[in-house]
């Protein structure tokens, strides 16, 4: 069976649309069950998969609880694509940490007795992590690296001072934070053949990781359209699928080149579609060689 959190927004939605070919059941939760029981309906009536609504703030921990209790009645864990996530525009930096980060911790340390051979878990991200501060201070990983310790939001405001309560840097840190601790429960959950990896994506839709590159010339200049929730669902289904059963531990990013927009904002680029397709050998052999020496 599989499980898809924030199905109330596109991206969460797109997911579970997805993952209807690859598990025989779904548990669709969201704070609104009017939202997740709209989506059970339509994937009983288009797919004819066994969808099921579940009201779940994942802020509340007696919520998980209920949620483990559910999966194990309807039995093997398989799938896990959490996309209830925070955007930094409708949240303050504590409610983005504790969501994004905390929560997260929280979710995947309810769901591991549960992972057994076969079980494969996908947080969606940002890739604000590229685009945030400073991260020269080693206090503020050690904070980072325990997300479910006693005053984590109180500790981690101690070691980086009162910029963190922007809510874009909260963001970031929080954004940073999970990819430390996807790396870290990938370890835990290899031991009994399960994984975990994280989906940090630029700008797509109206889903609440979007819009992080909006500030960023660069990337405007060489990222030409929005993406789509479909697209970064697509990556989702892959990474959770058995194909990628040798996907453990890493962030996939899919953000239709933005974060090579801020390495590489110097290097000539067309401007117009039609100039782009008569770019020259020469122009082409001068990036690769650029994104070769980044990538050495």
């Amino acid at each position: 069976m599989g499980v898809v959190t924030g199905v109330g927004y596109g991206l969460g939605a797109a997911c579970a649309r997805q993952l209807v070919d690859h598990v025989e059941t779904l548990l669709l939760t969201d704070r609104d069950p009017h939202a997740a029981a709209a989506l059970a309906r339509e994937l009983v009536d288009d797919a004819g998969v066994d969808a099921e609504p579940f009201s779940l703030d994942v802020t509340d921990r007696k919520g998980l609880a209920r949620l483990v209790a559910r999966i194990a009645d309807l039995g093997t864990l398989r799938a896990v694509a959490h996309a209830d996530v925070c955007a930094p525009t409708s949240a303050d930096w504590q409610q983005i940490l504790a969501v994004d980060l905390v929560t997260t911790a929280r979710l995947a340390d309810a769901l591991r007795p549960l992972a057994d051979n076969g079980t494969a878990m996908v947080v969606l991200a940002g890739m604000s992590p590229m685009l945030g501060p400073d991260t020269s201070d080693a206090a503020a990983p050690a904070v980072l690296d325990d997300p479910l310790a006693q005053r984590f939001l109180r500790r981690l405001r101690e070691a980086l001072g009162p910029a963190i309560e922007d809510p874009a840097a909260a963001h970031a840190w929080a954004k940073r934070g999970l990819e430390r601790f996807v790396r870290r429960e990938s370890v835990r959950l290899g031991s009994v053949g399960a994984r975990i990896c994280s989906v940090s994506t630029g700008n797509i839709g109206n889903s609440p990781v979007r819009s992080e590159t909006a500030e960023h010339s660069r990337i405007g200049r060489i990222v030409q359209r929005r993406g789509h929730d479909a697209e970064i669902a697509a990556v989702v289904a892959f990474a959770l699928s058995e194909q990628a059963s040798l996907l453990n531990g890493i962030d996939l990013l899919v953000d239709g080149g933005a974060s090579a927009a801020l390495d590489f904002g110097t290097v000539r680029a067309a401007a117009t579609p039609v100039q782009a397709n008569r770019a020259t050998a020469a122009d082409t052999t001068y990036a690769a060689r650029q994104v070769s020496a980044f990538s050495a």
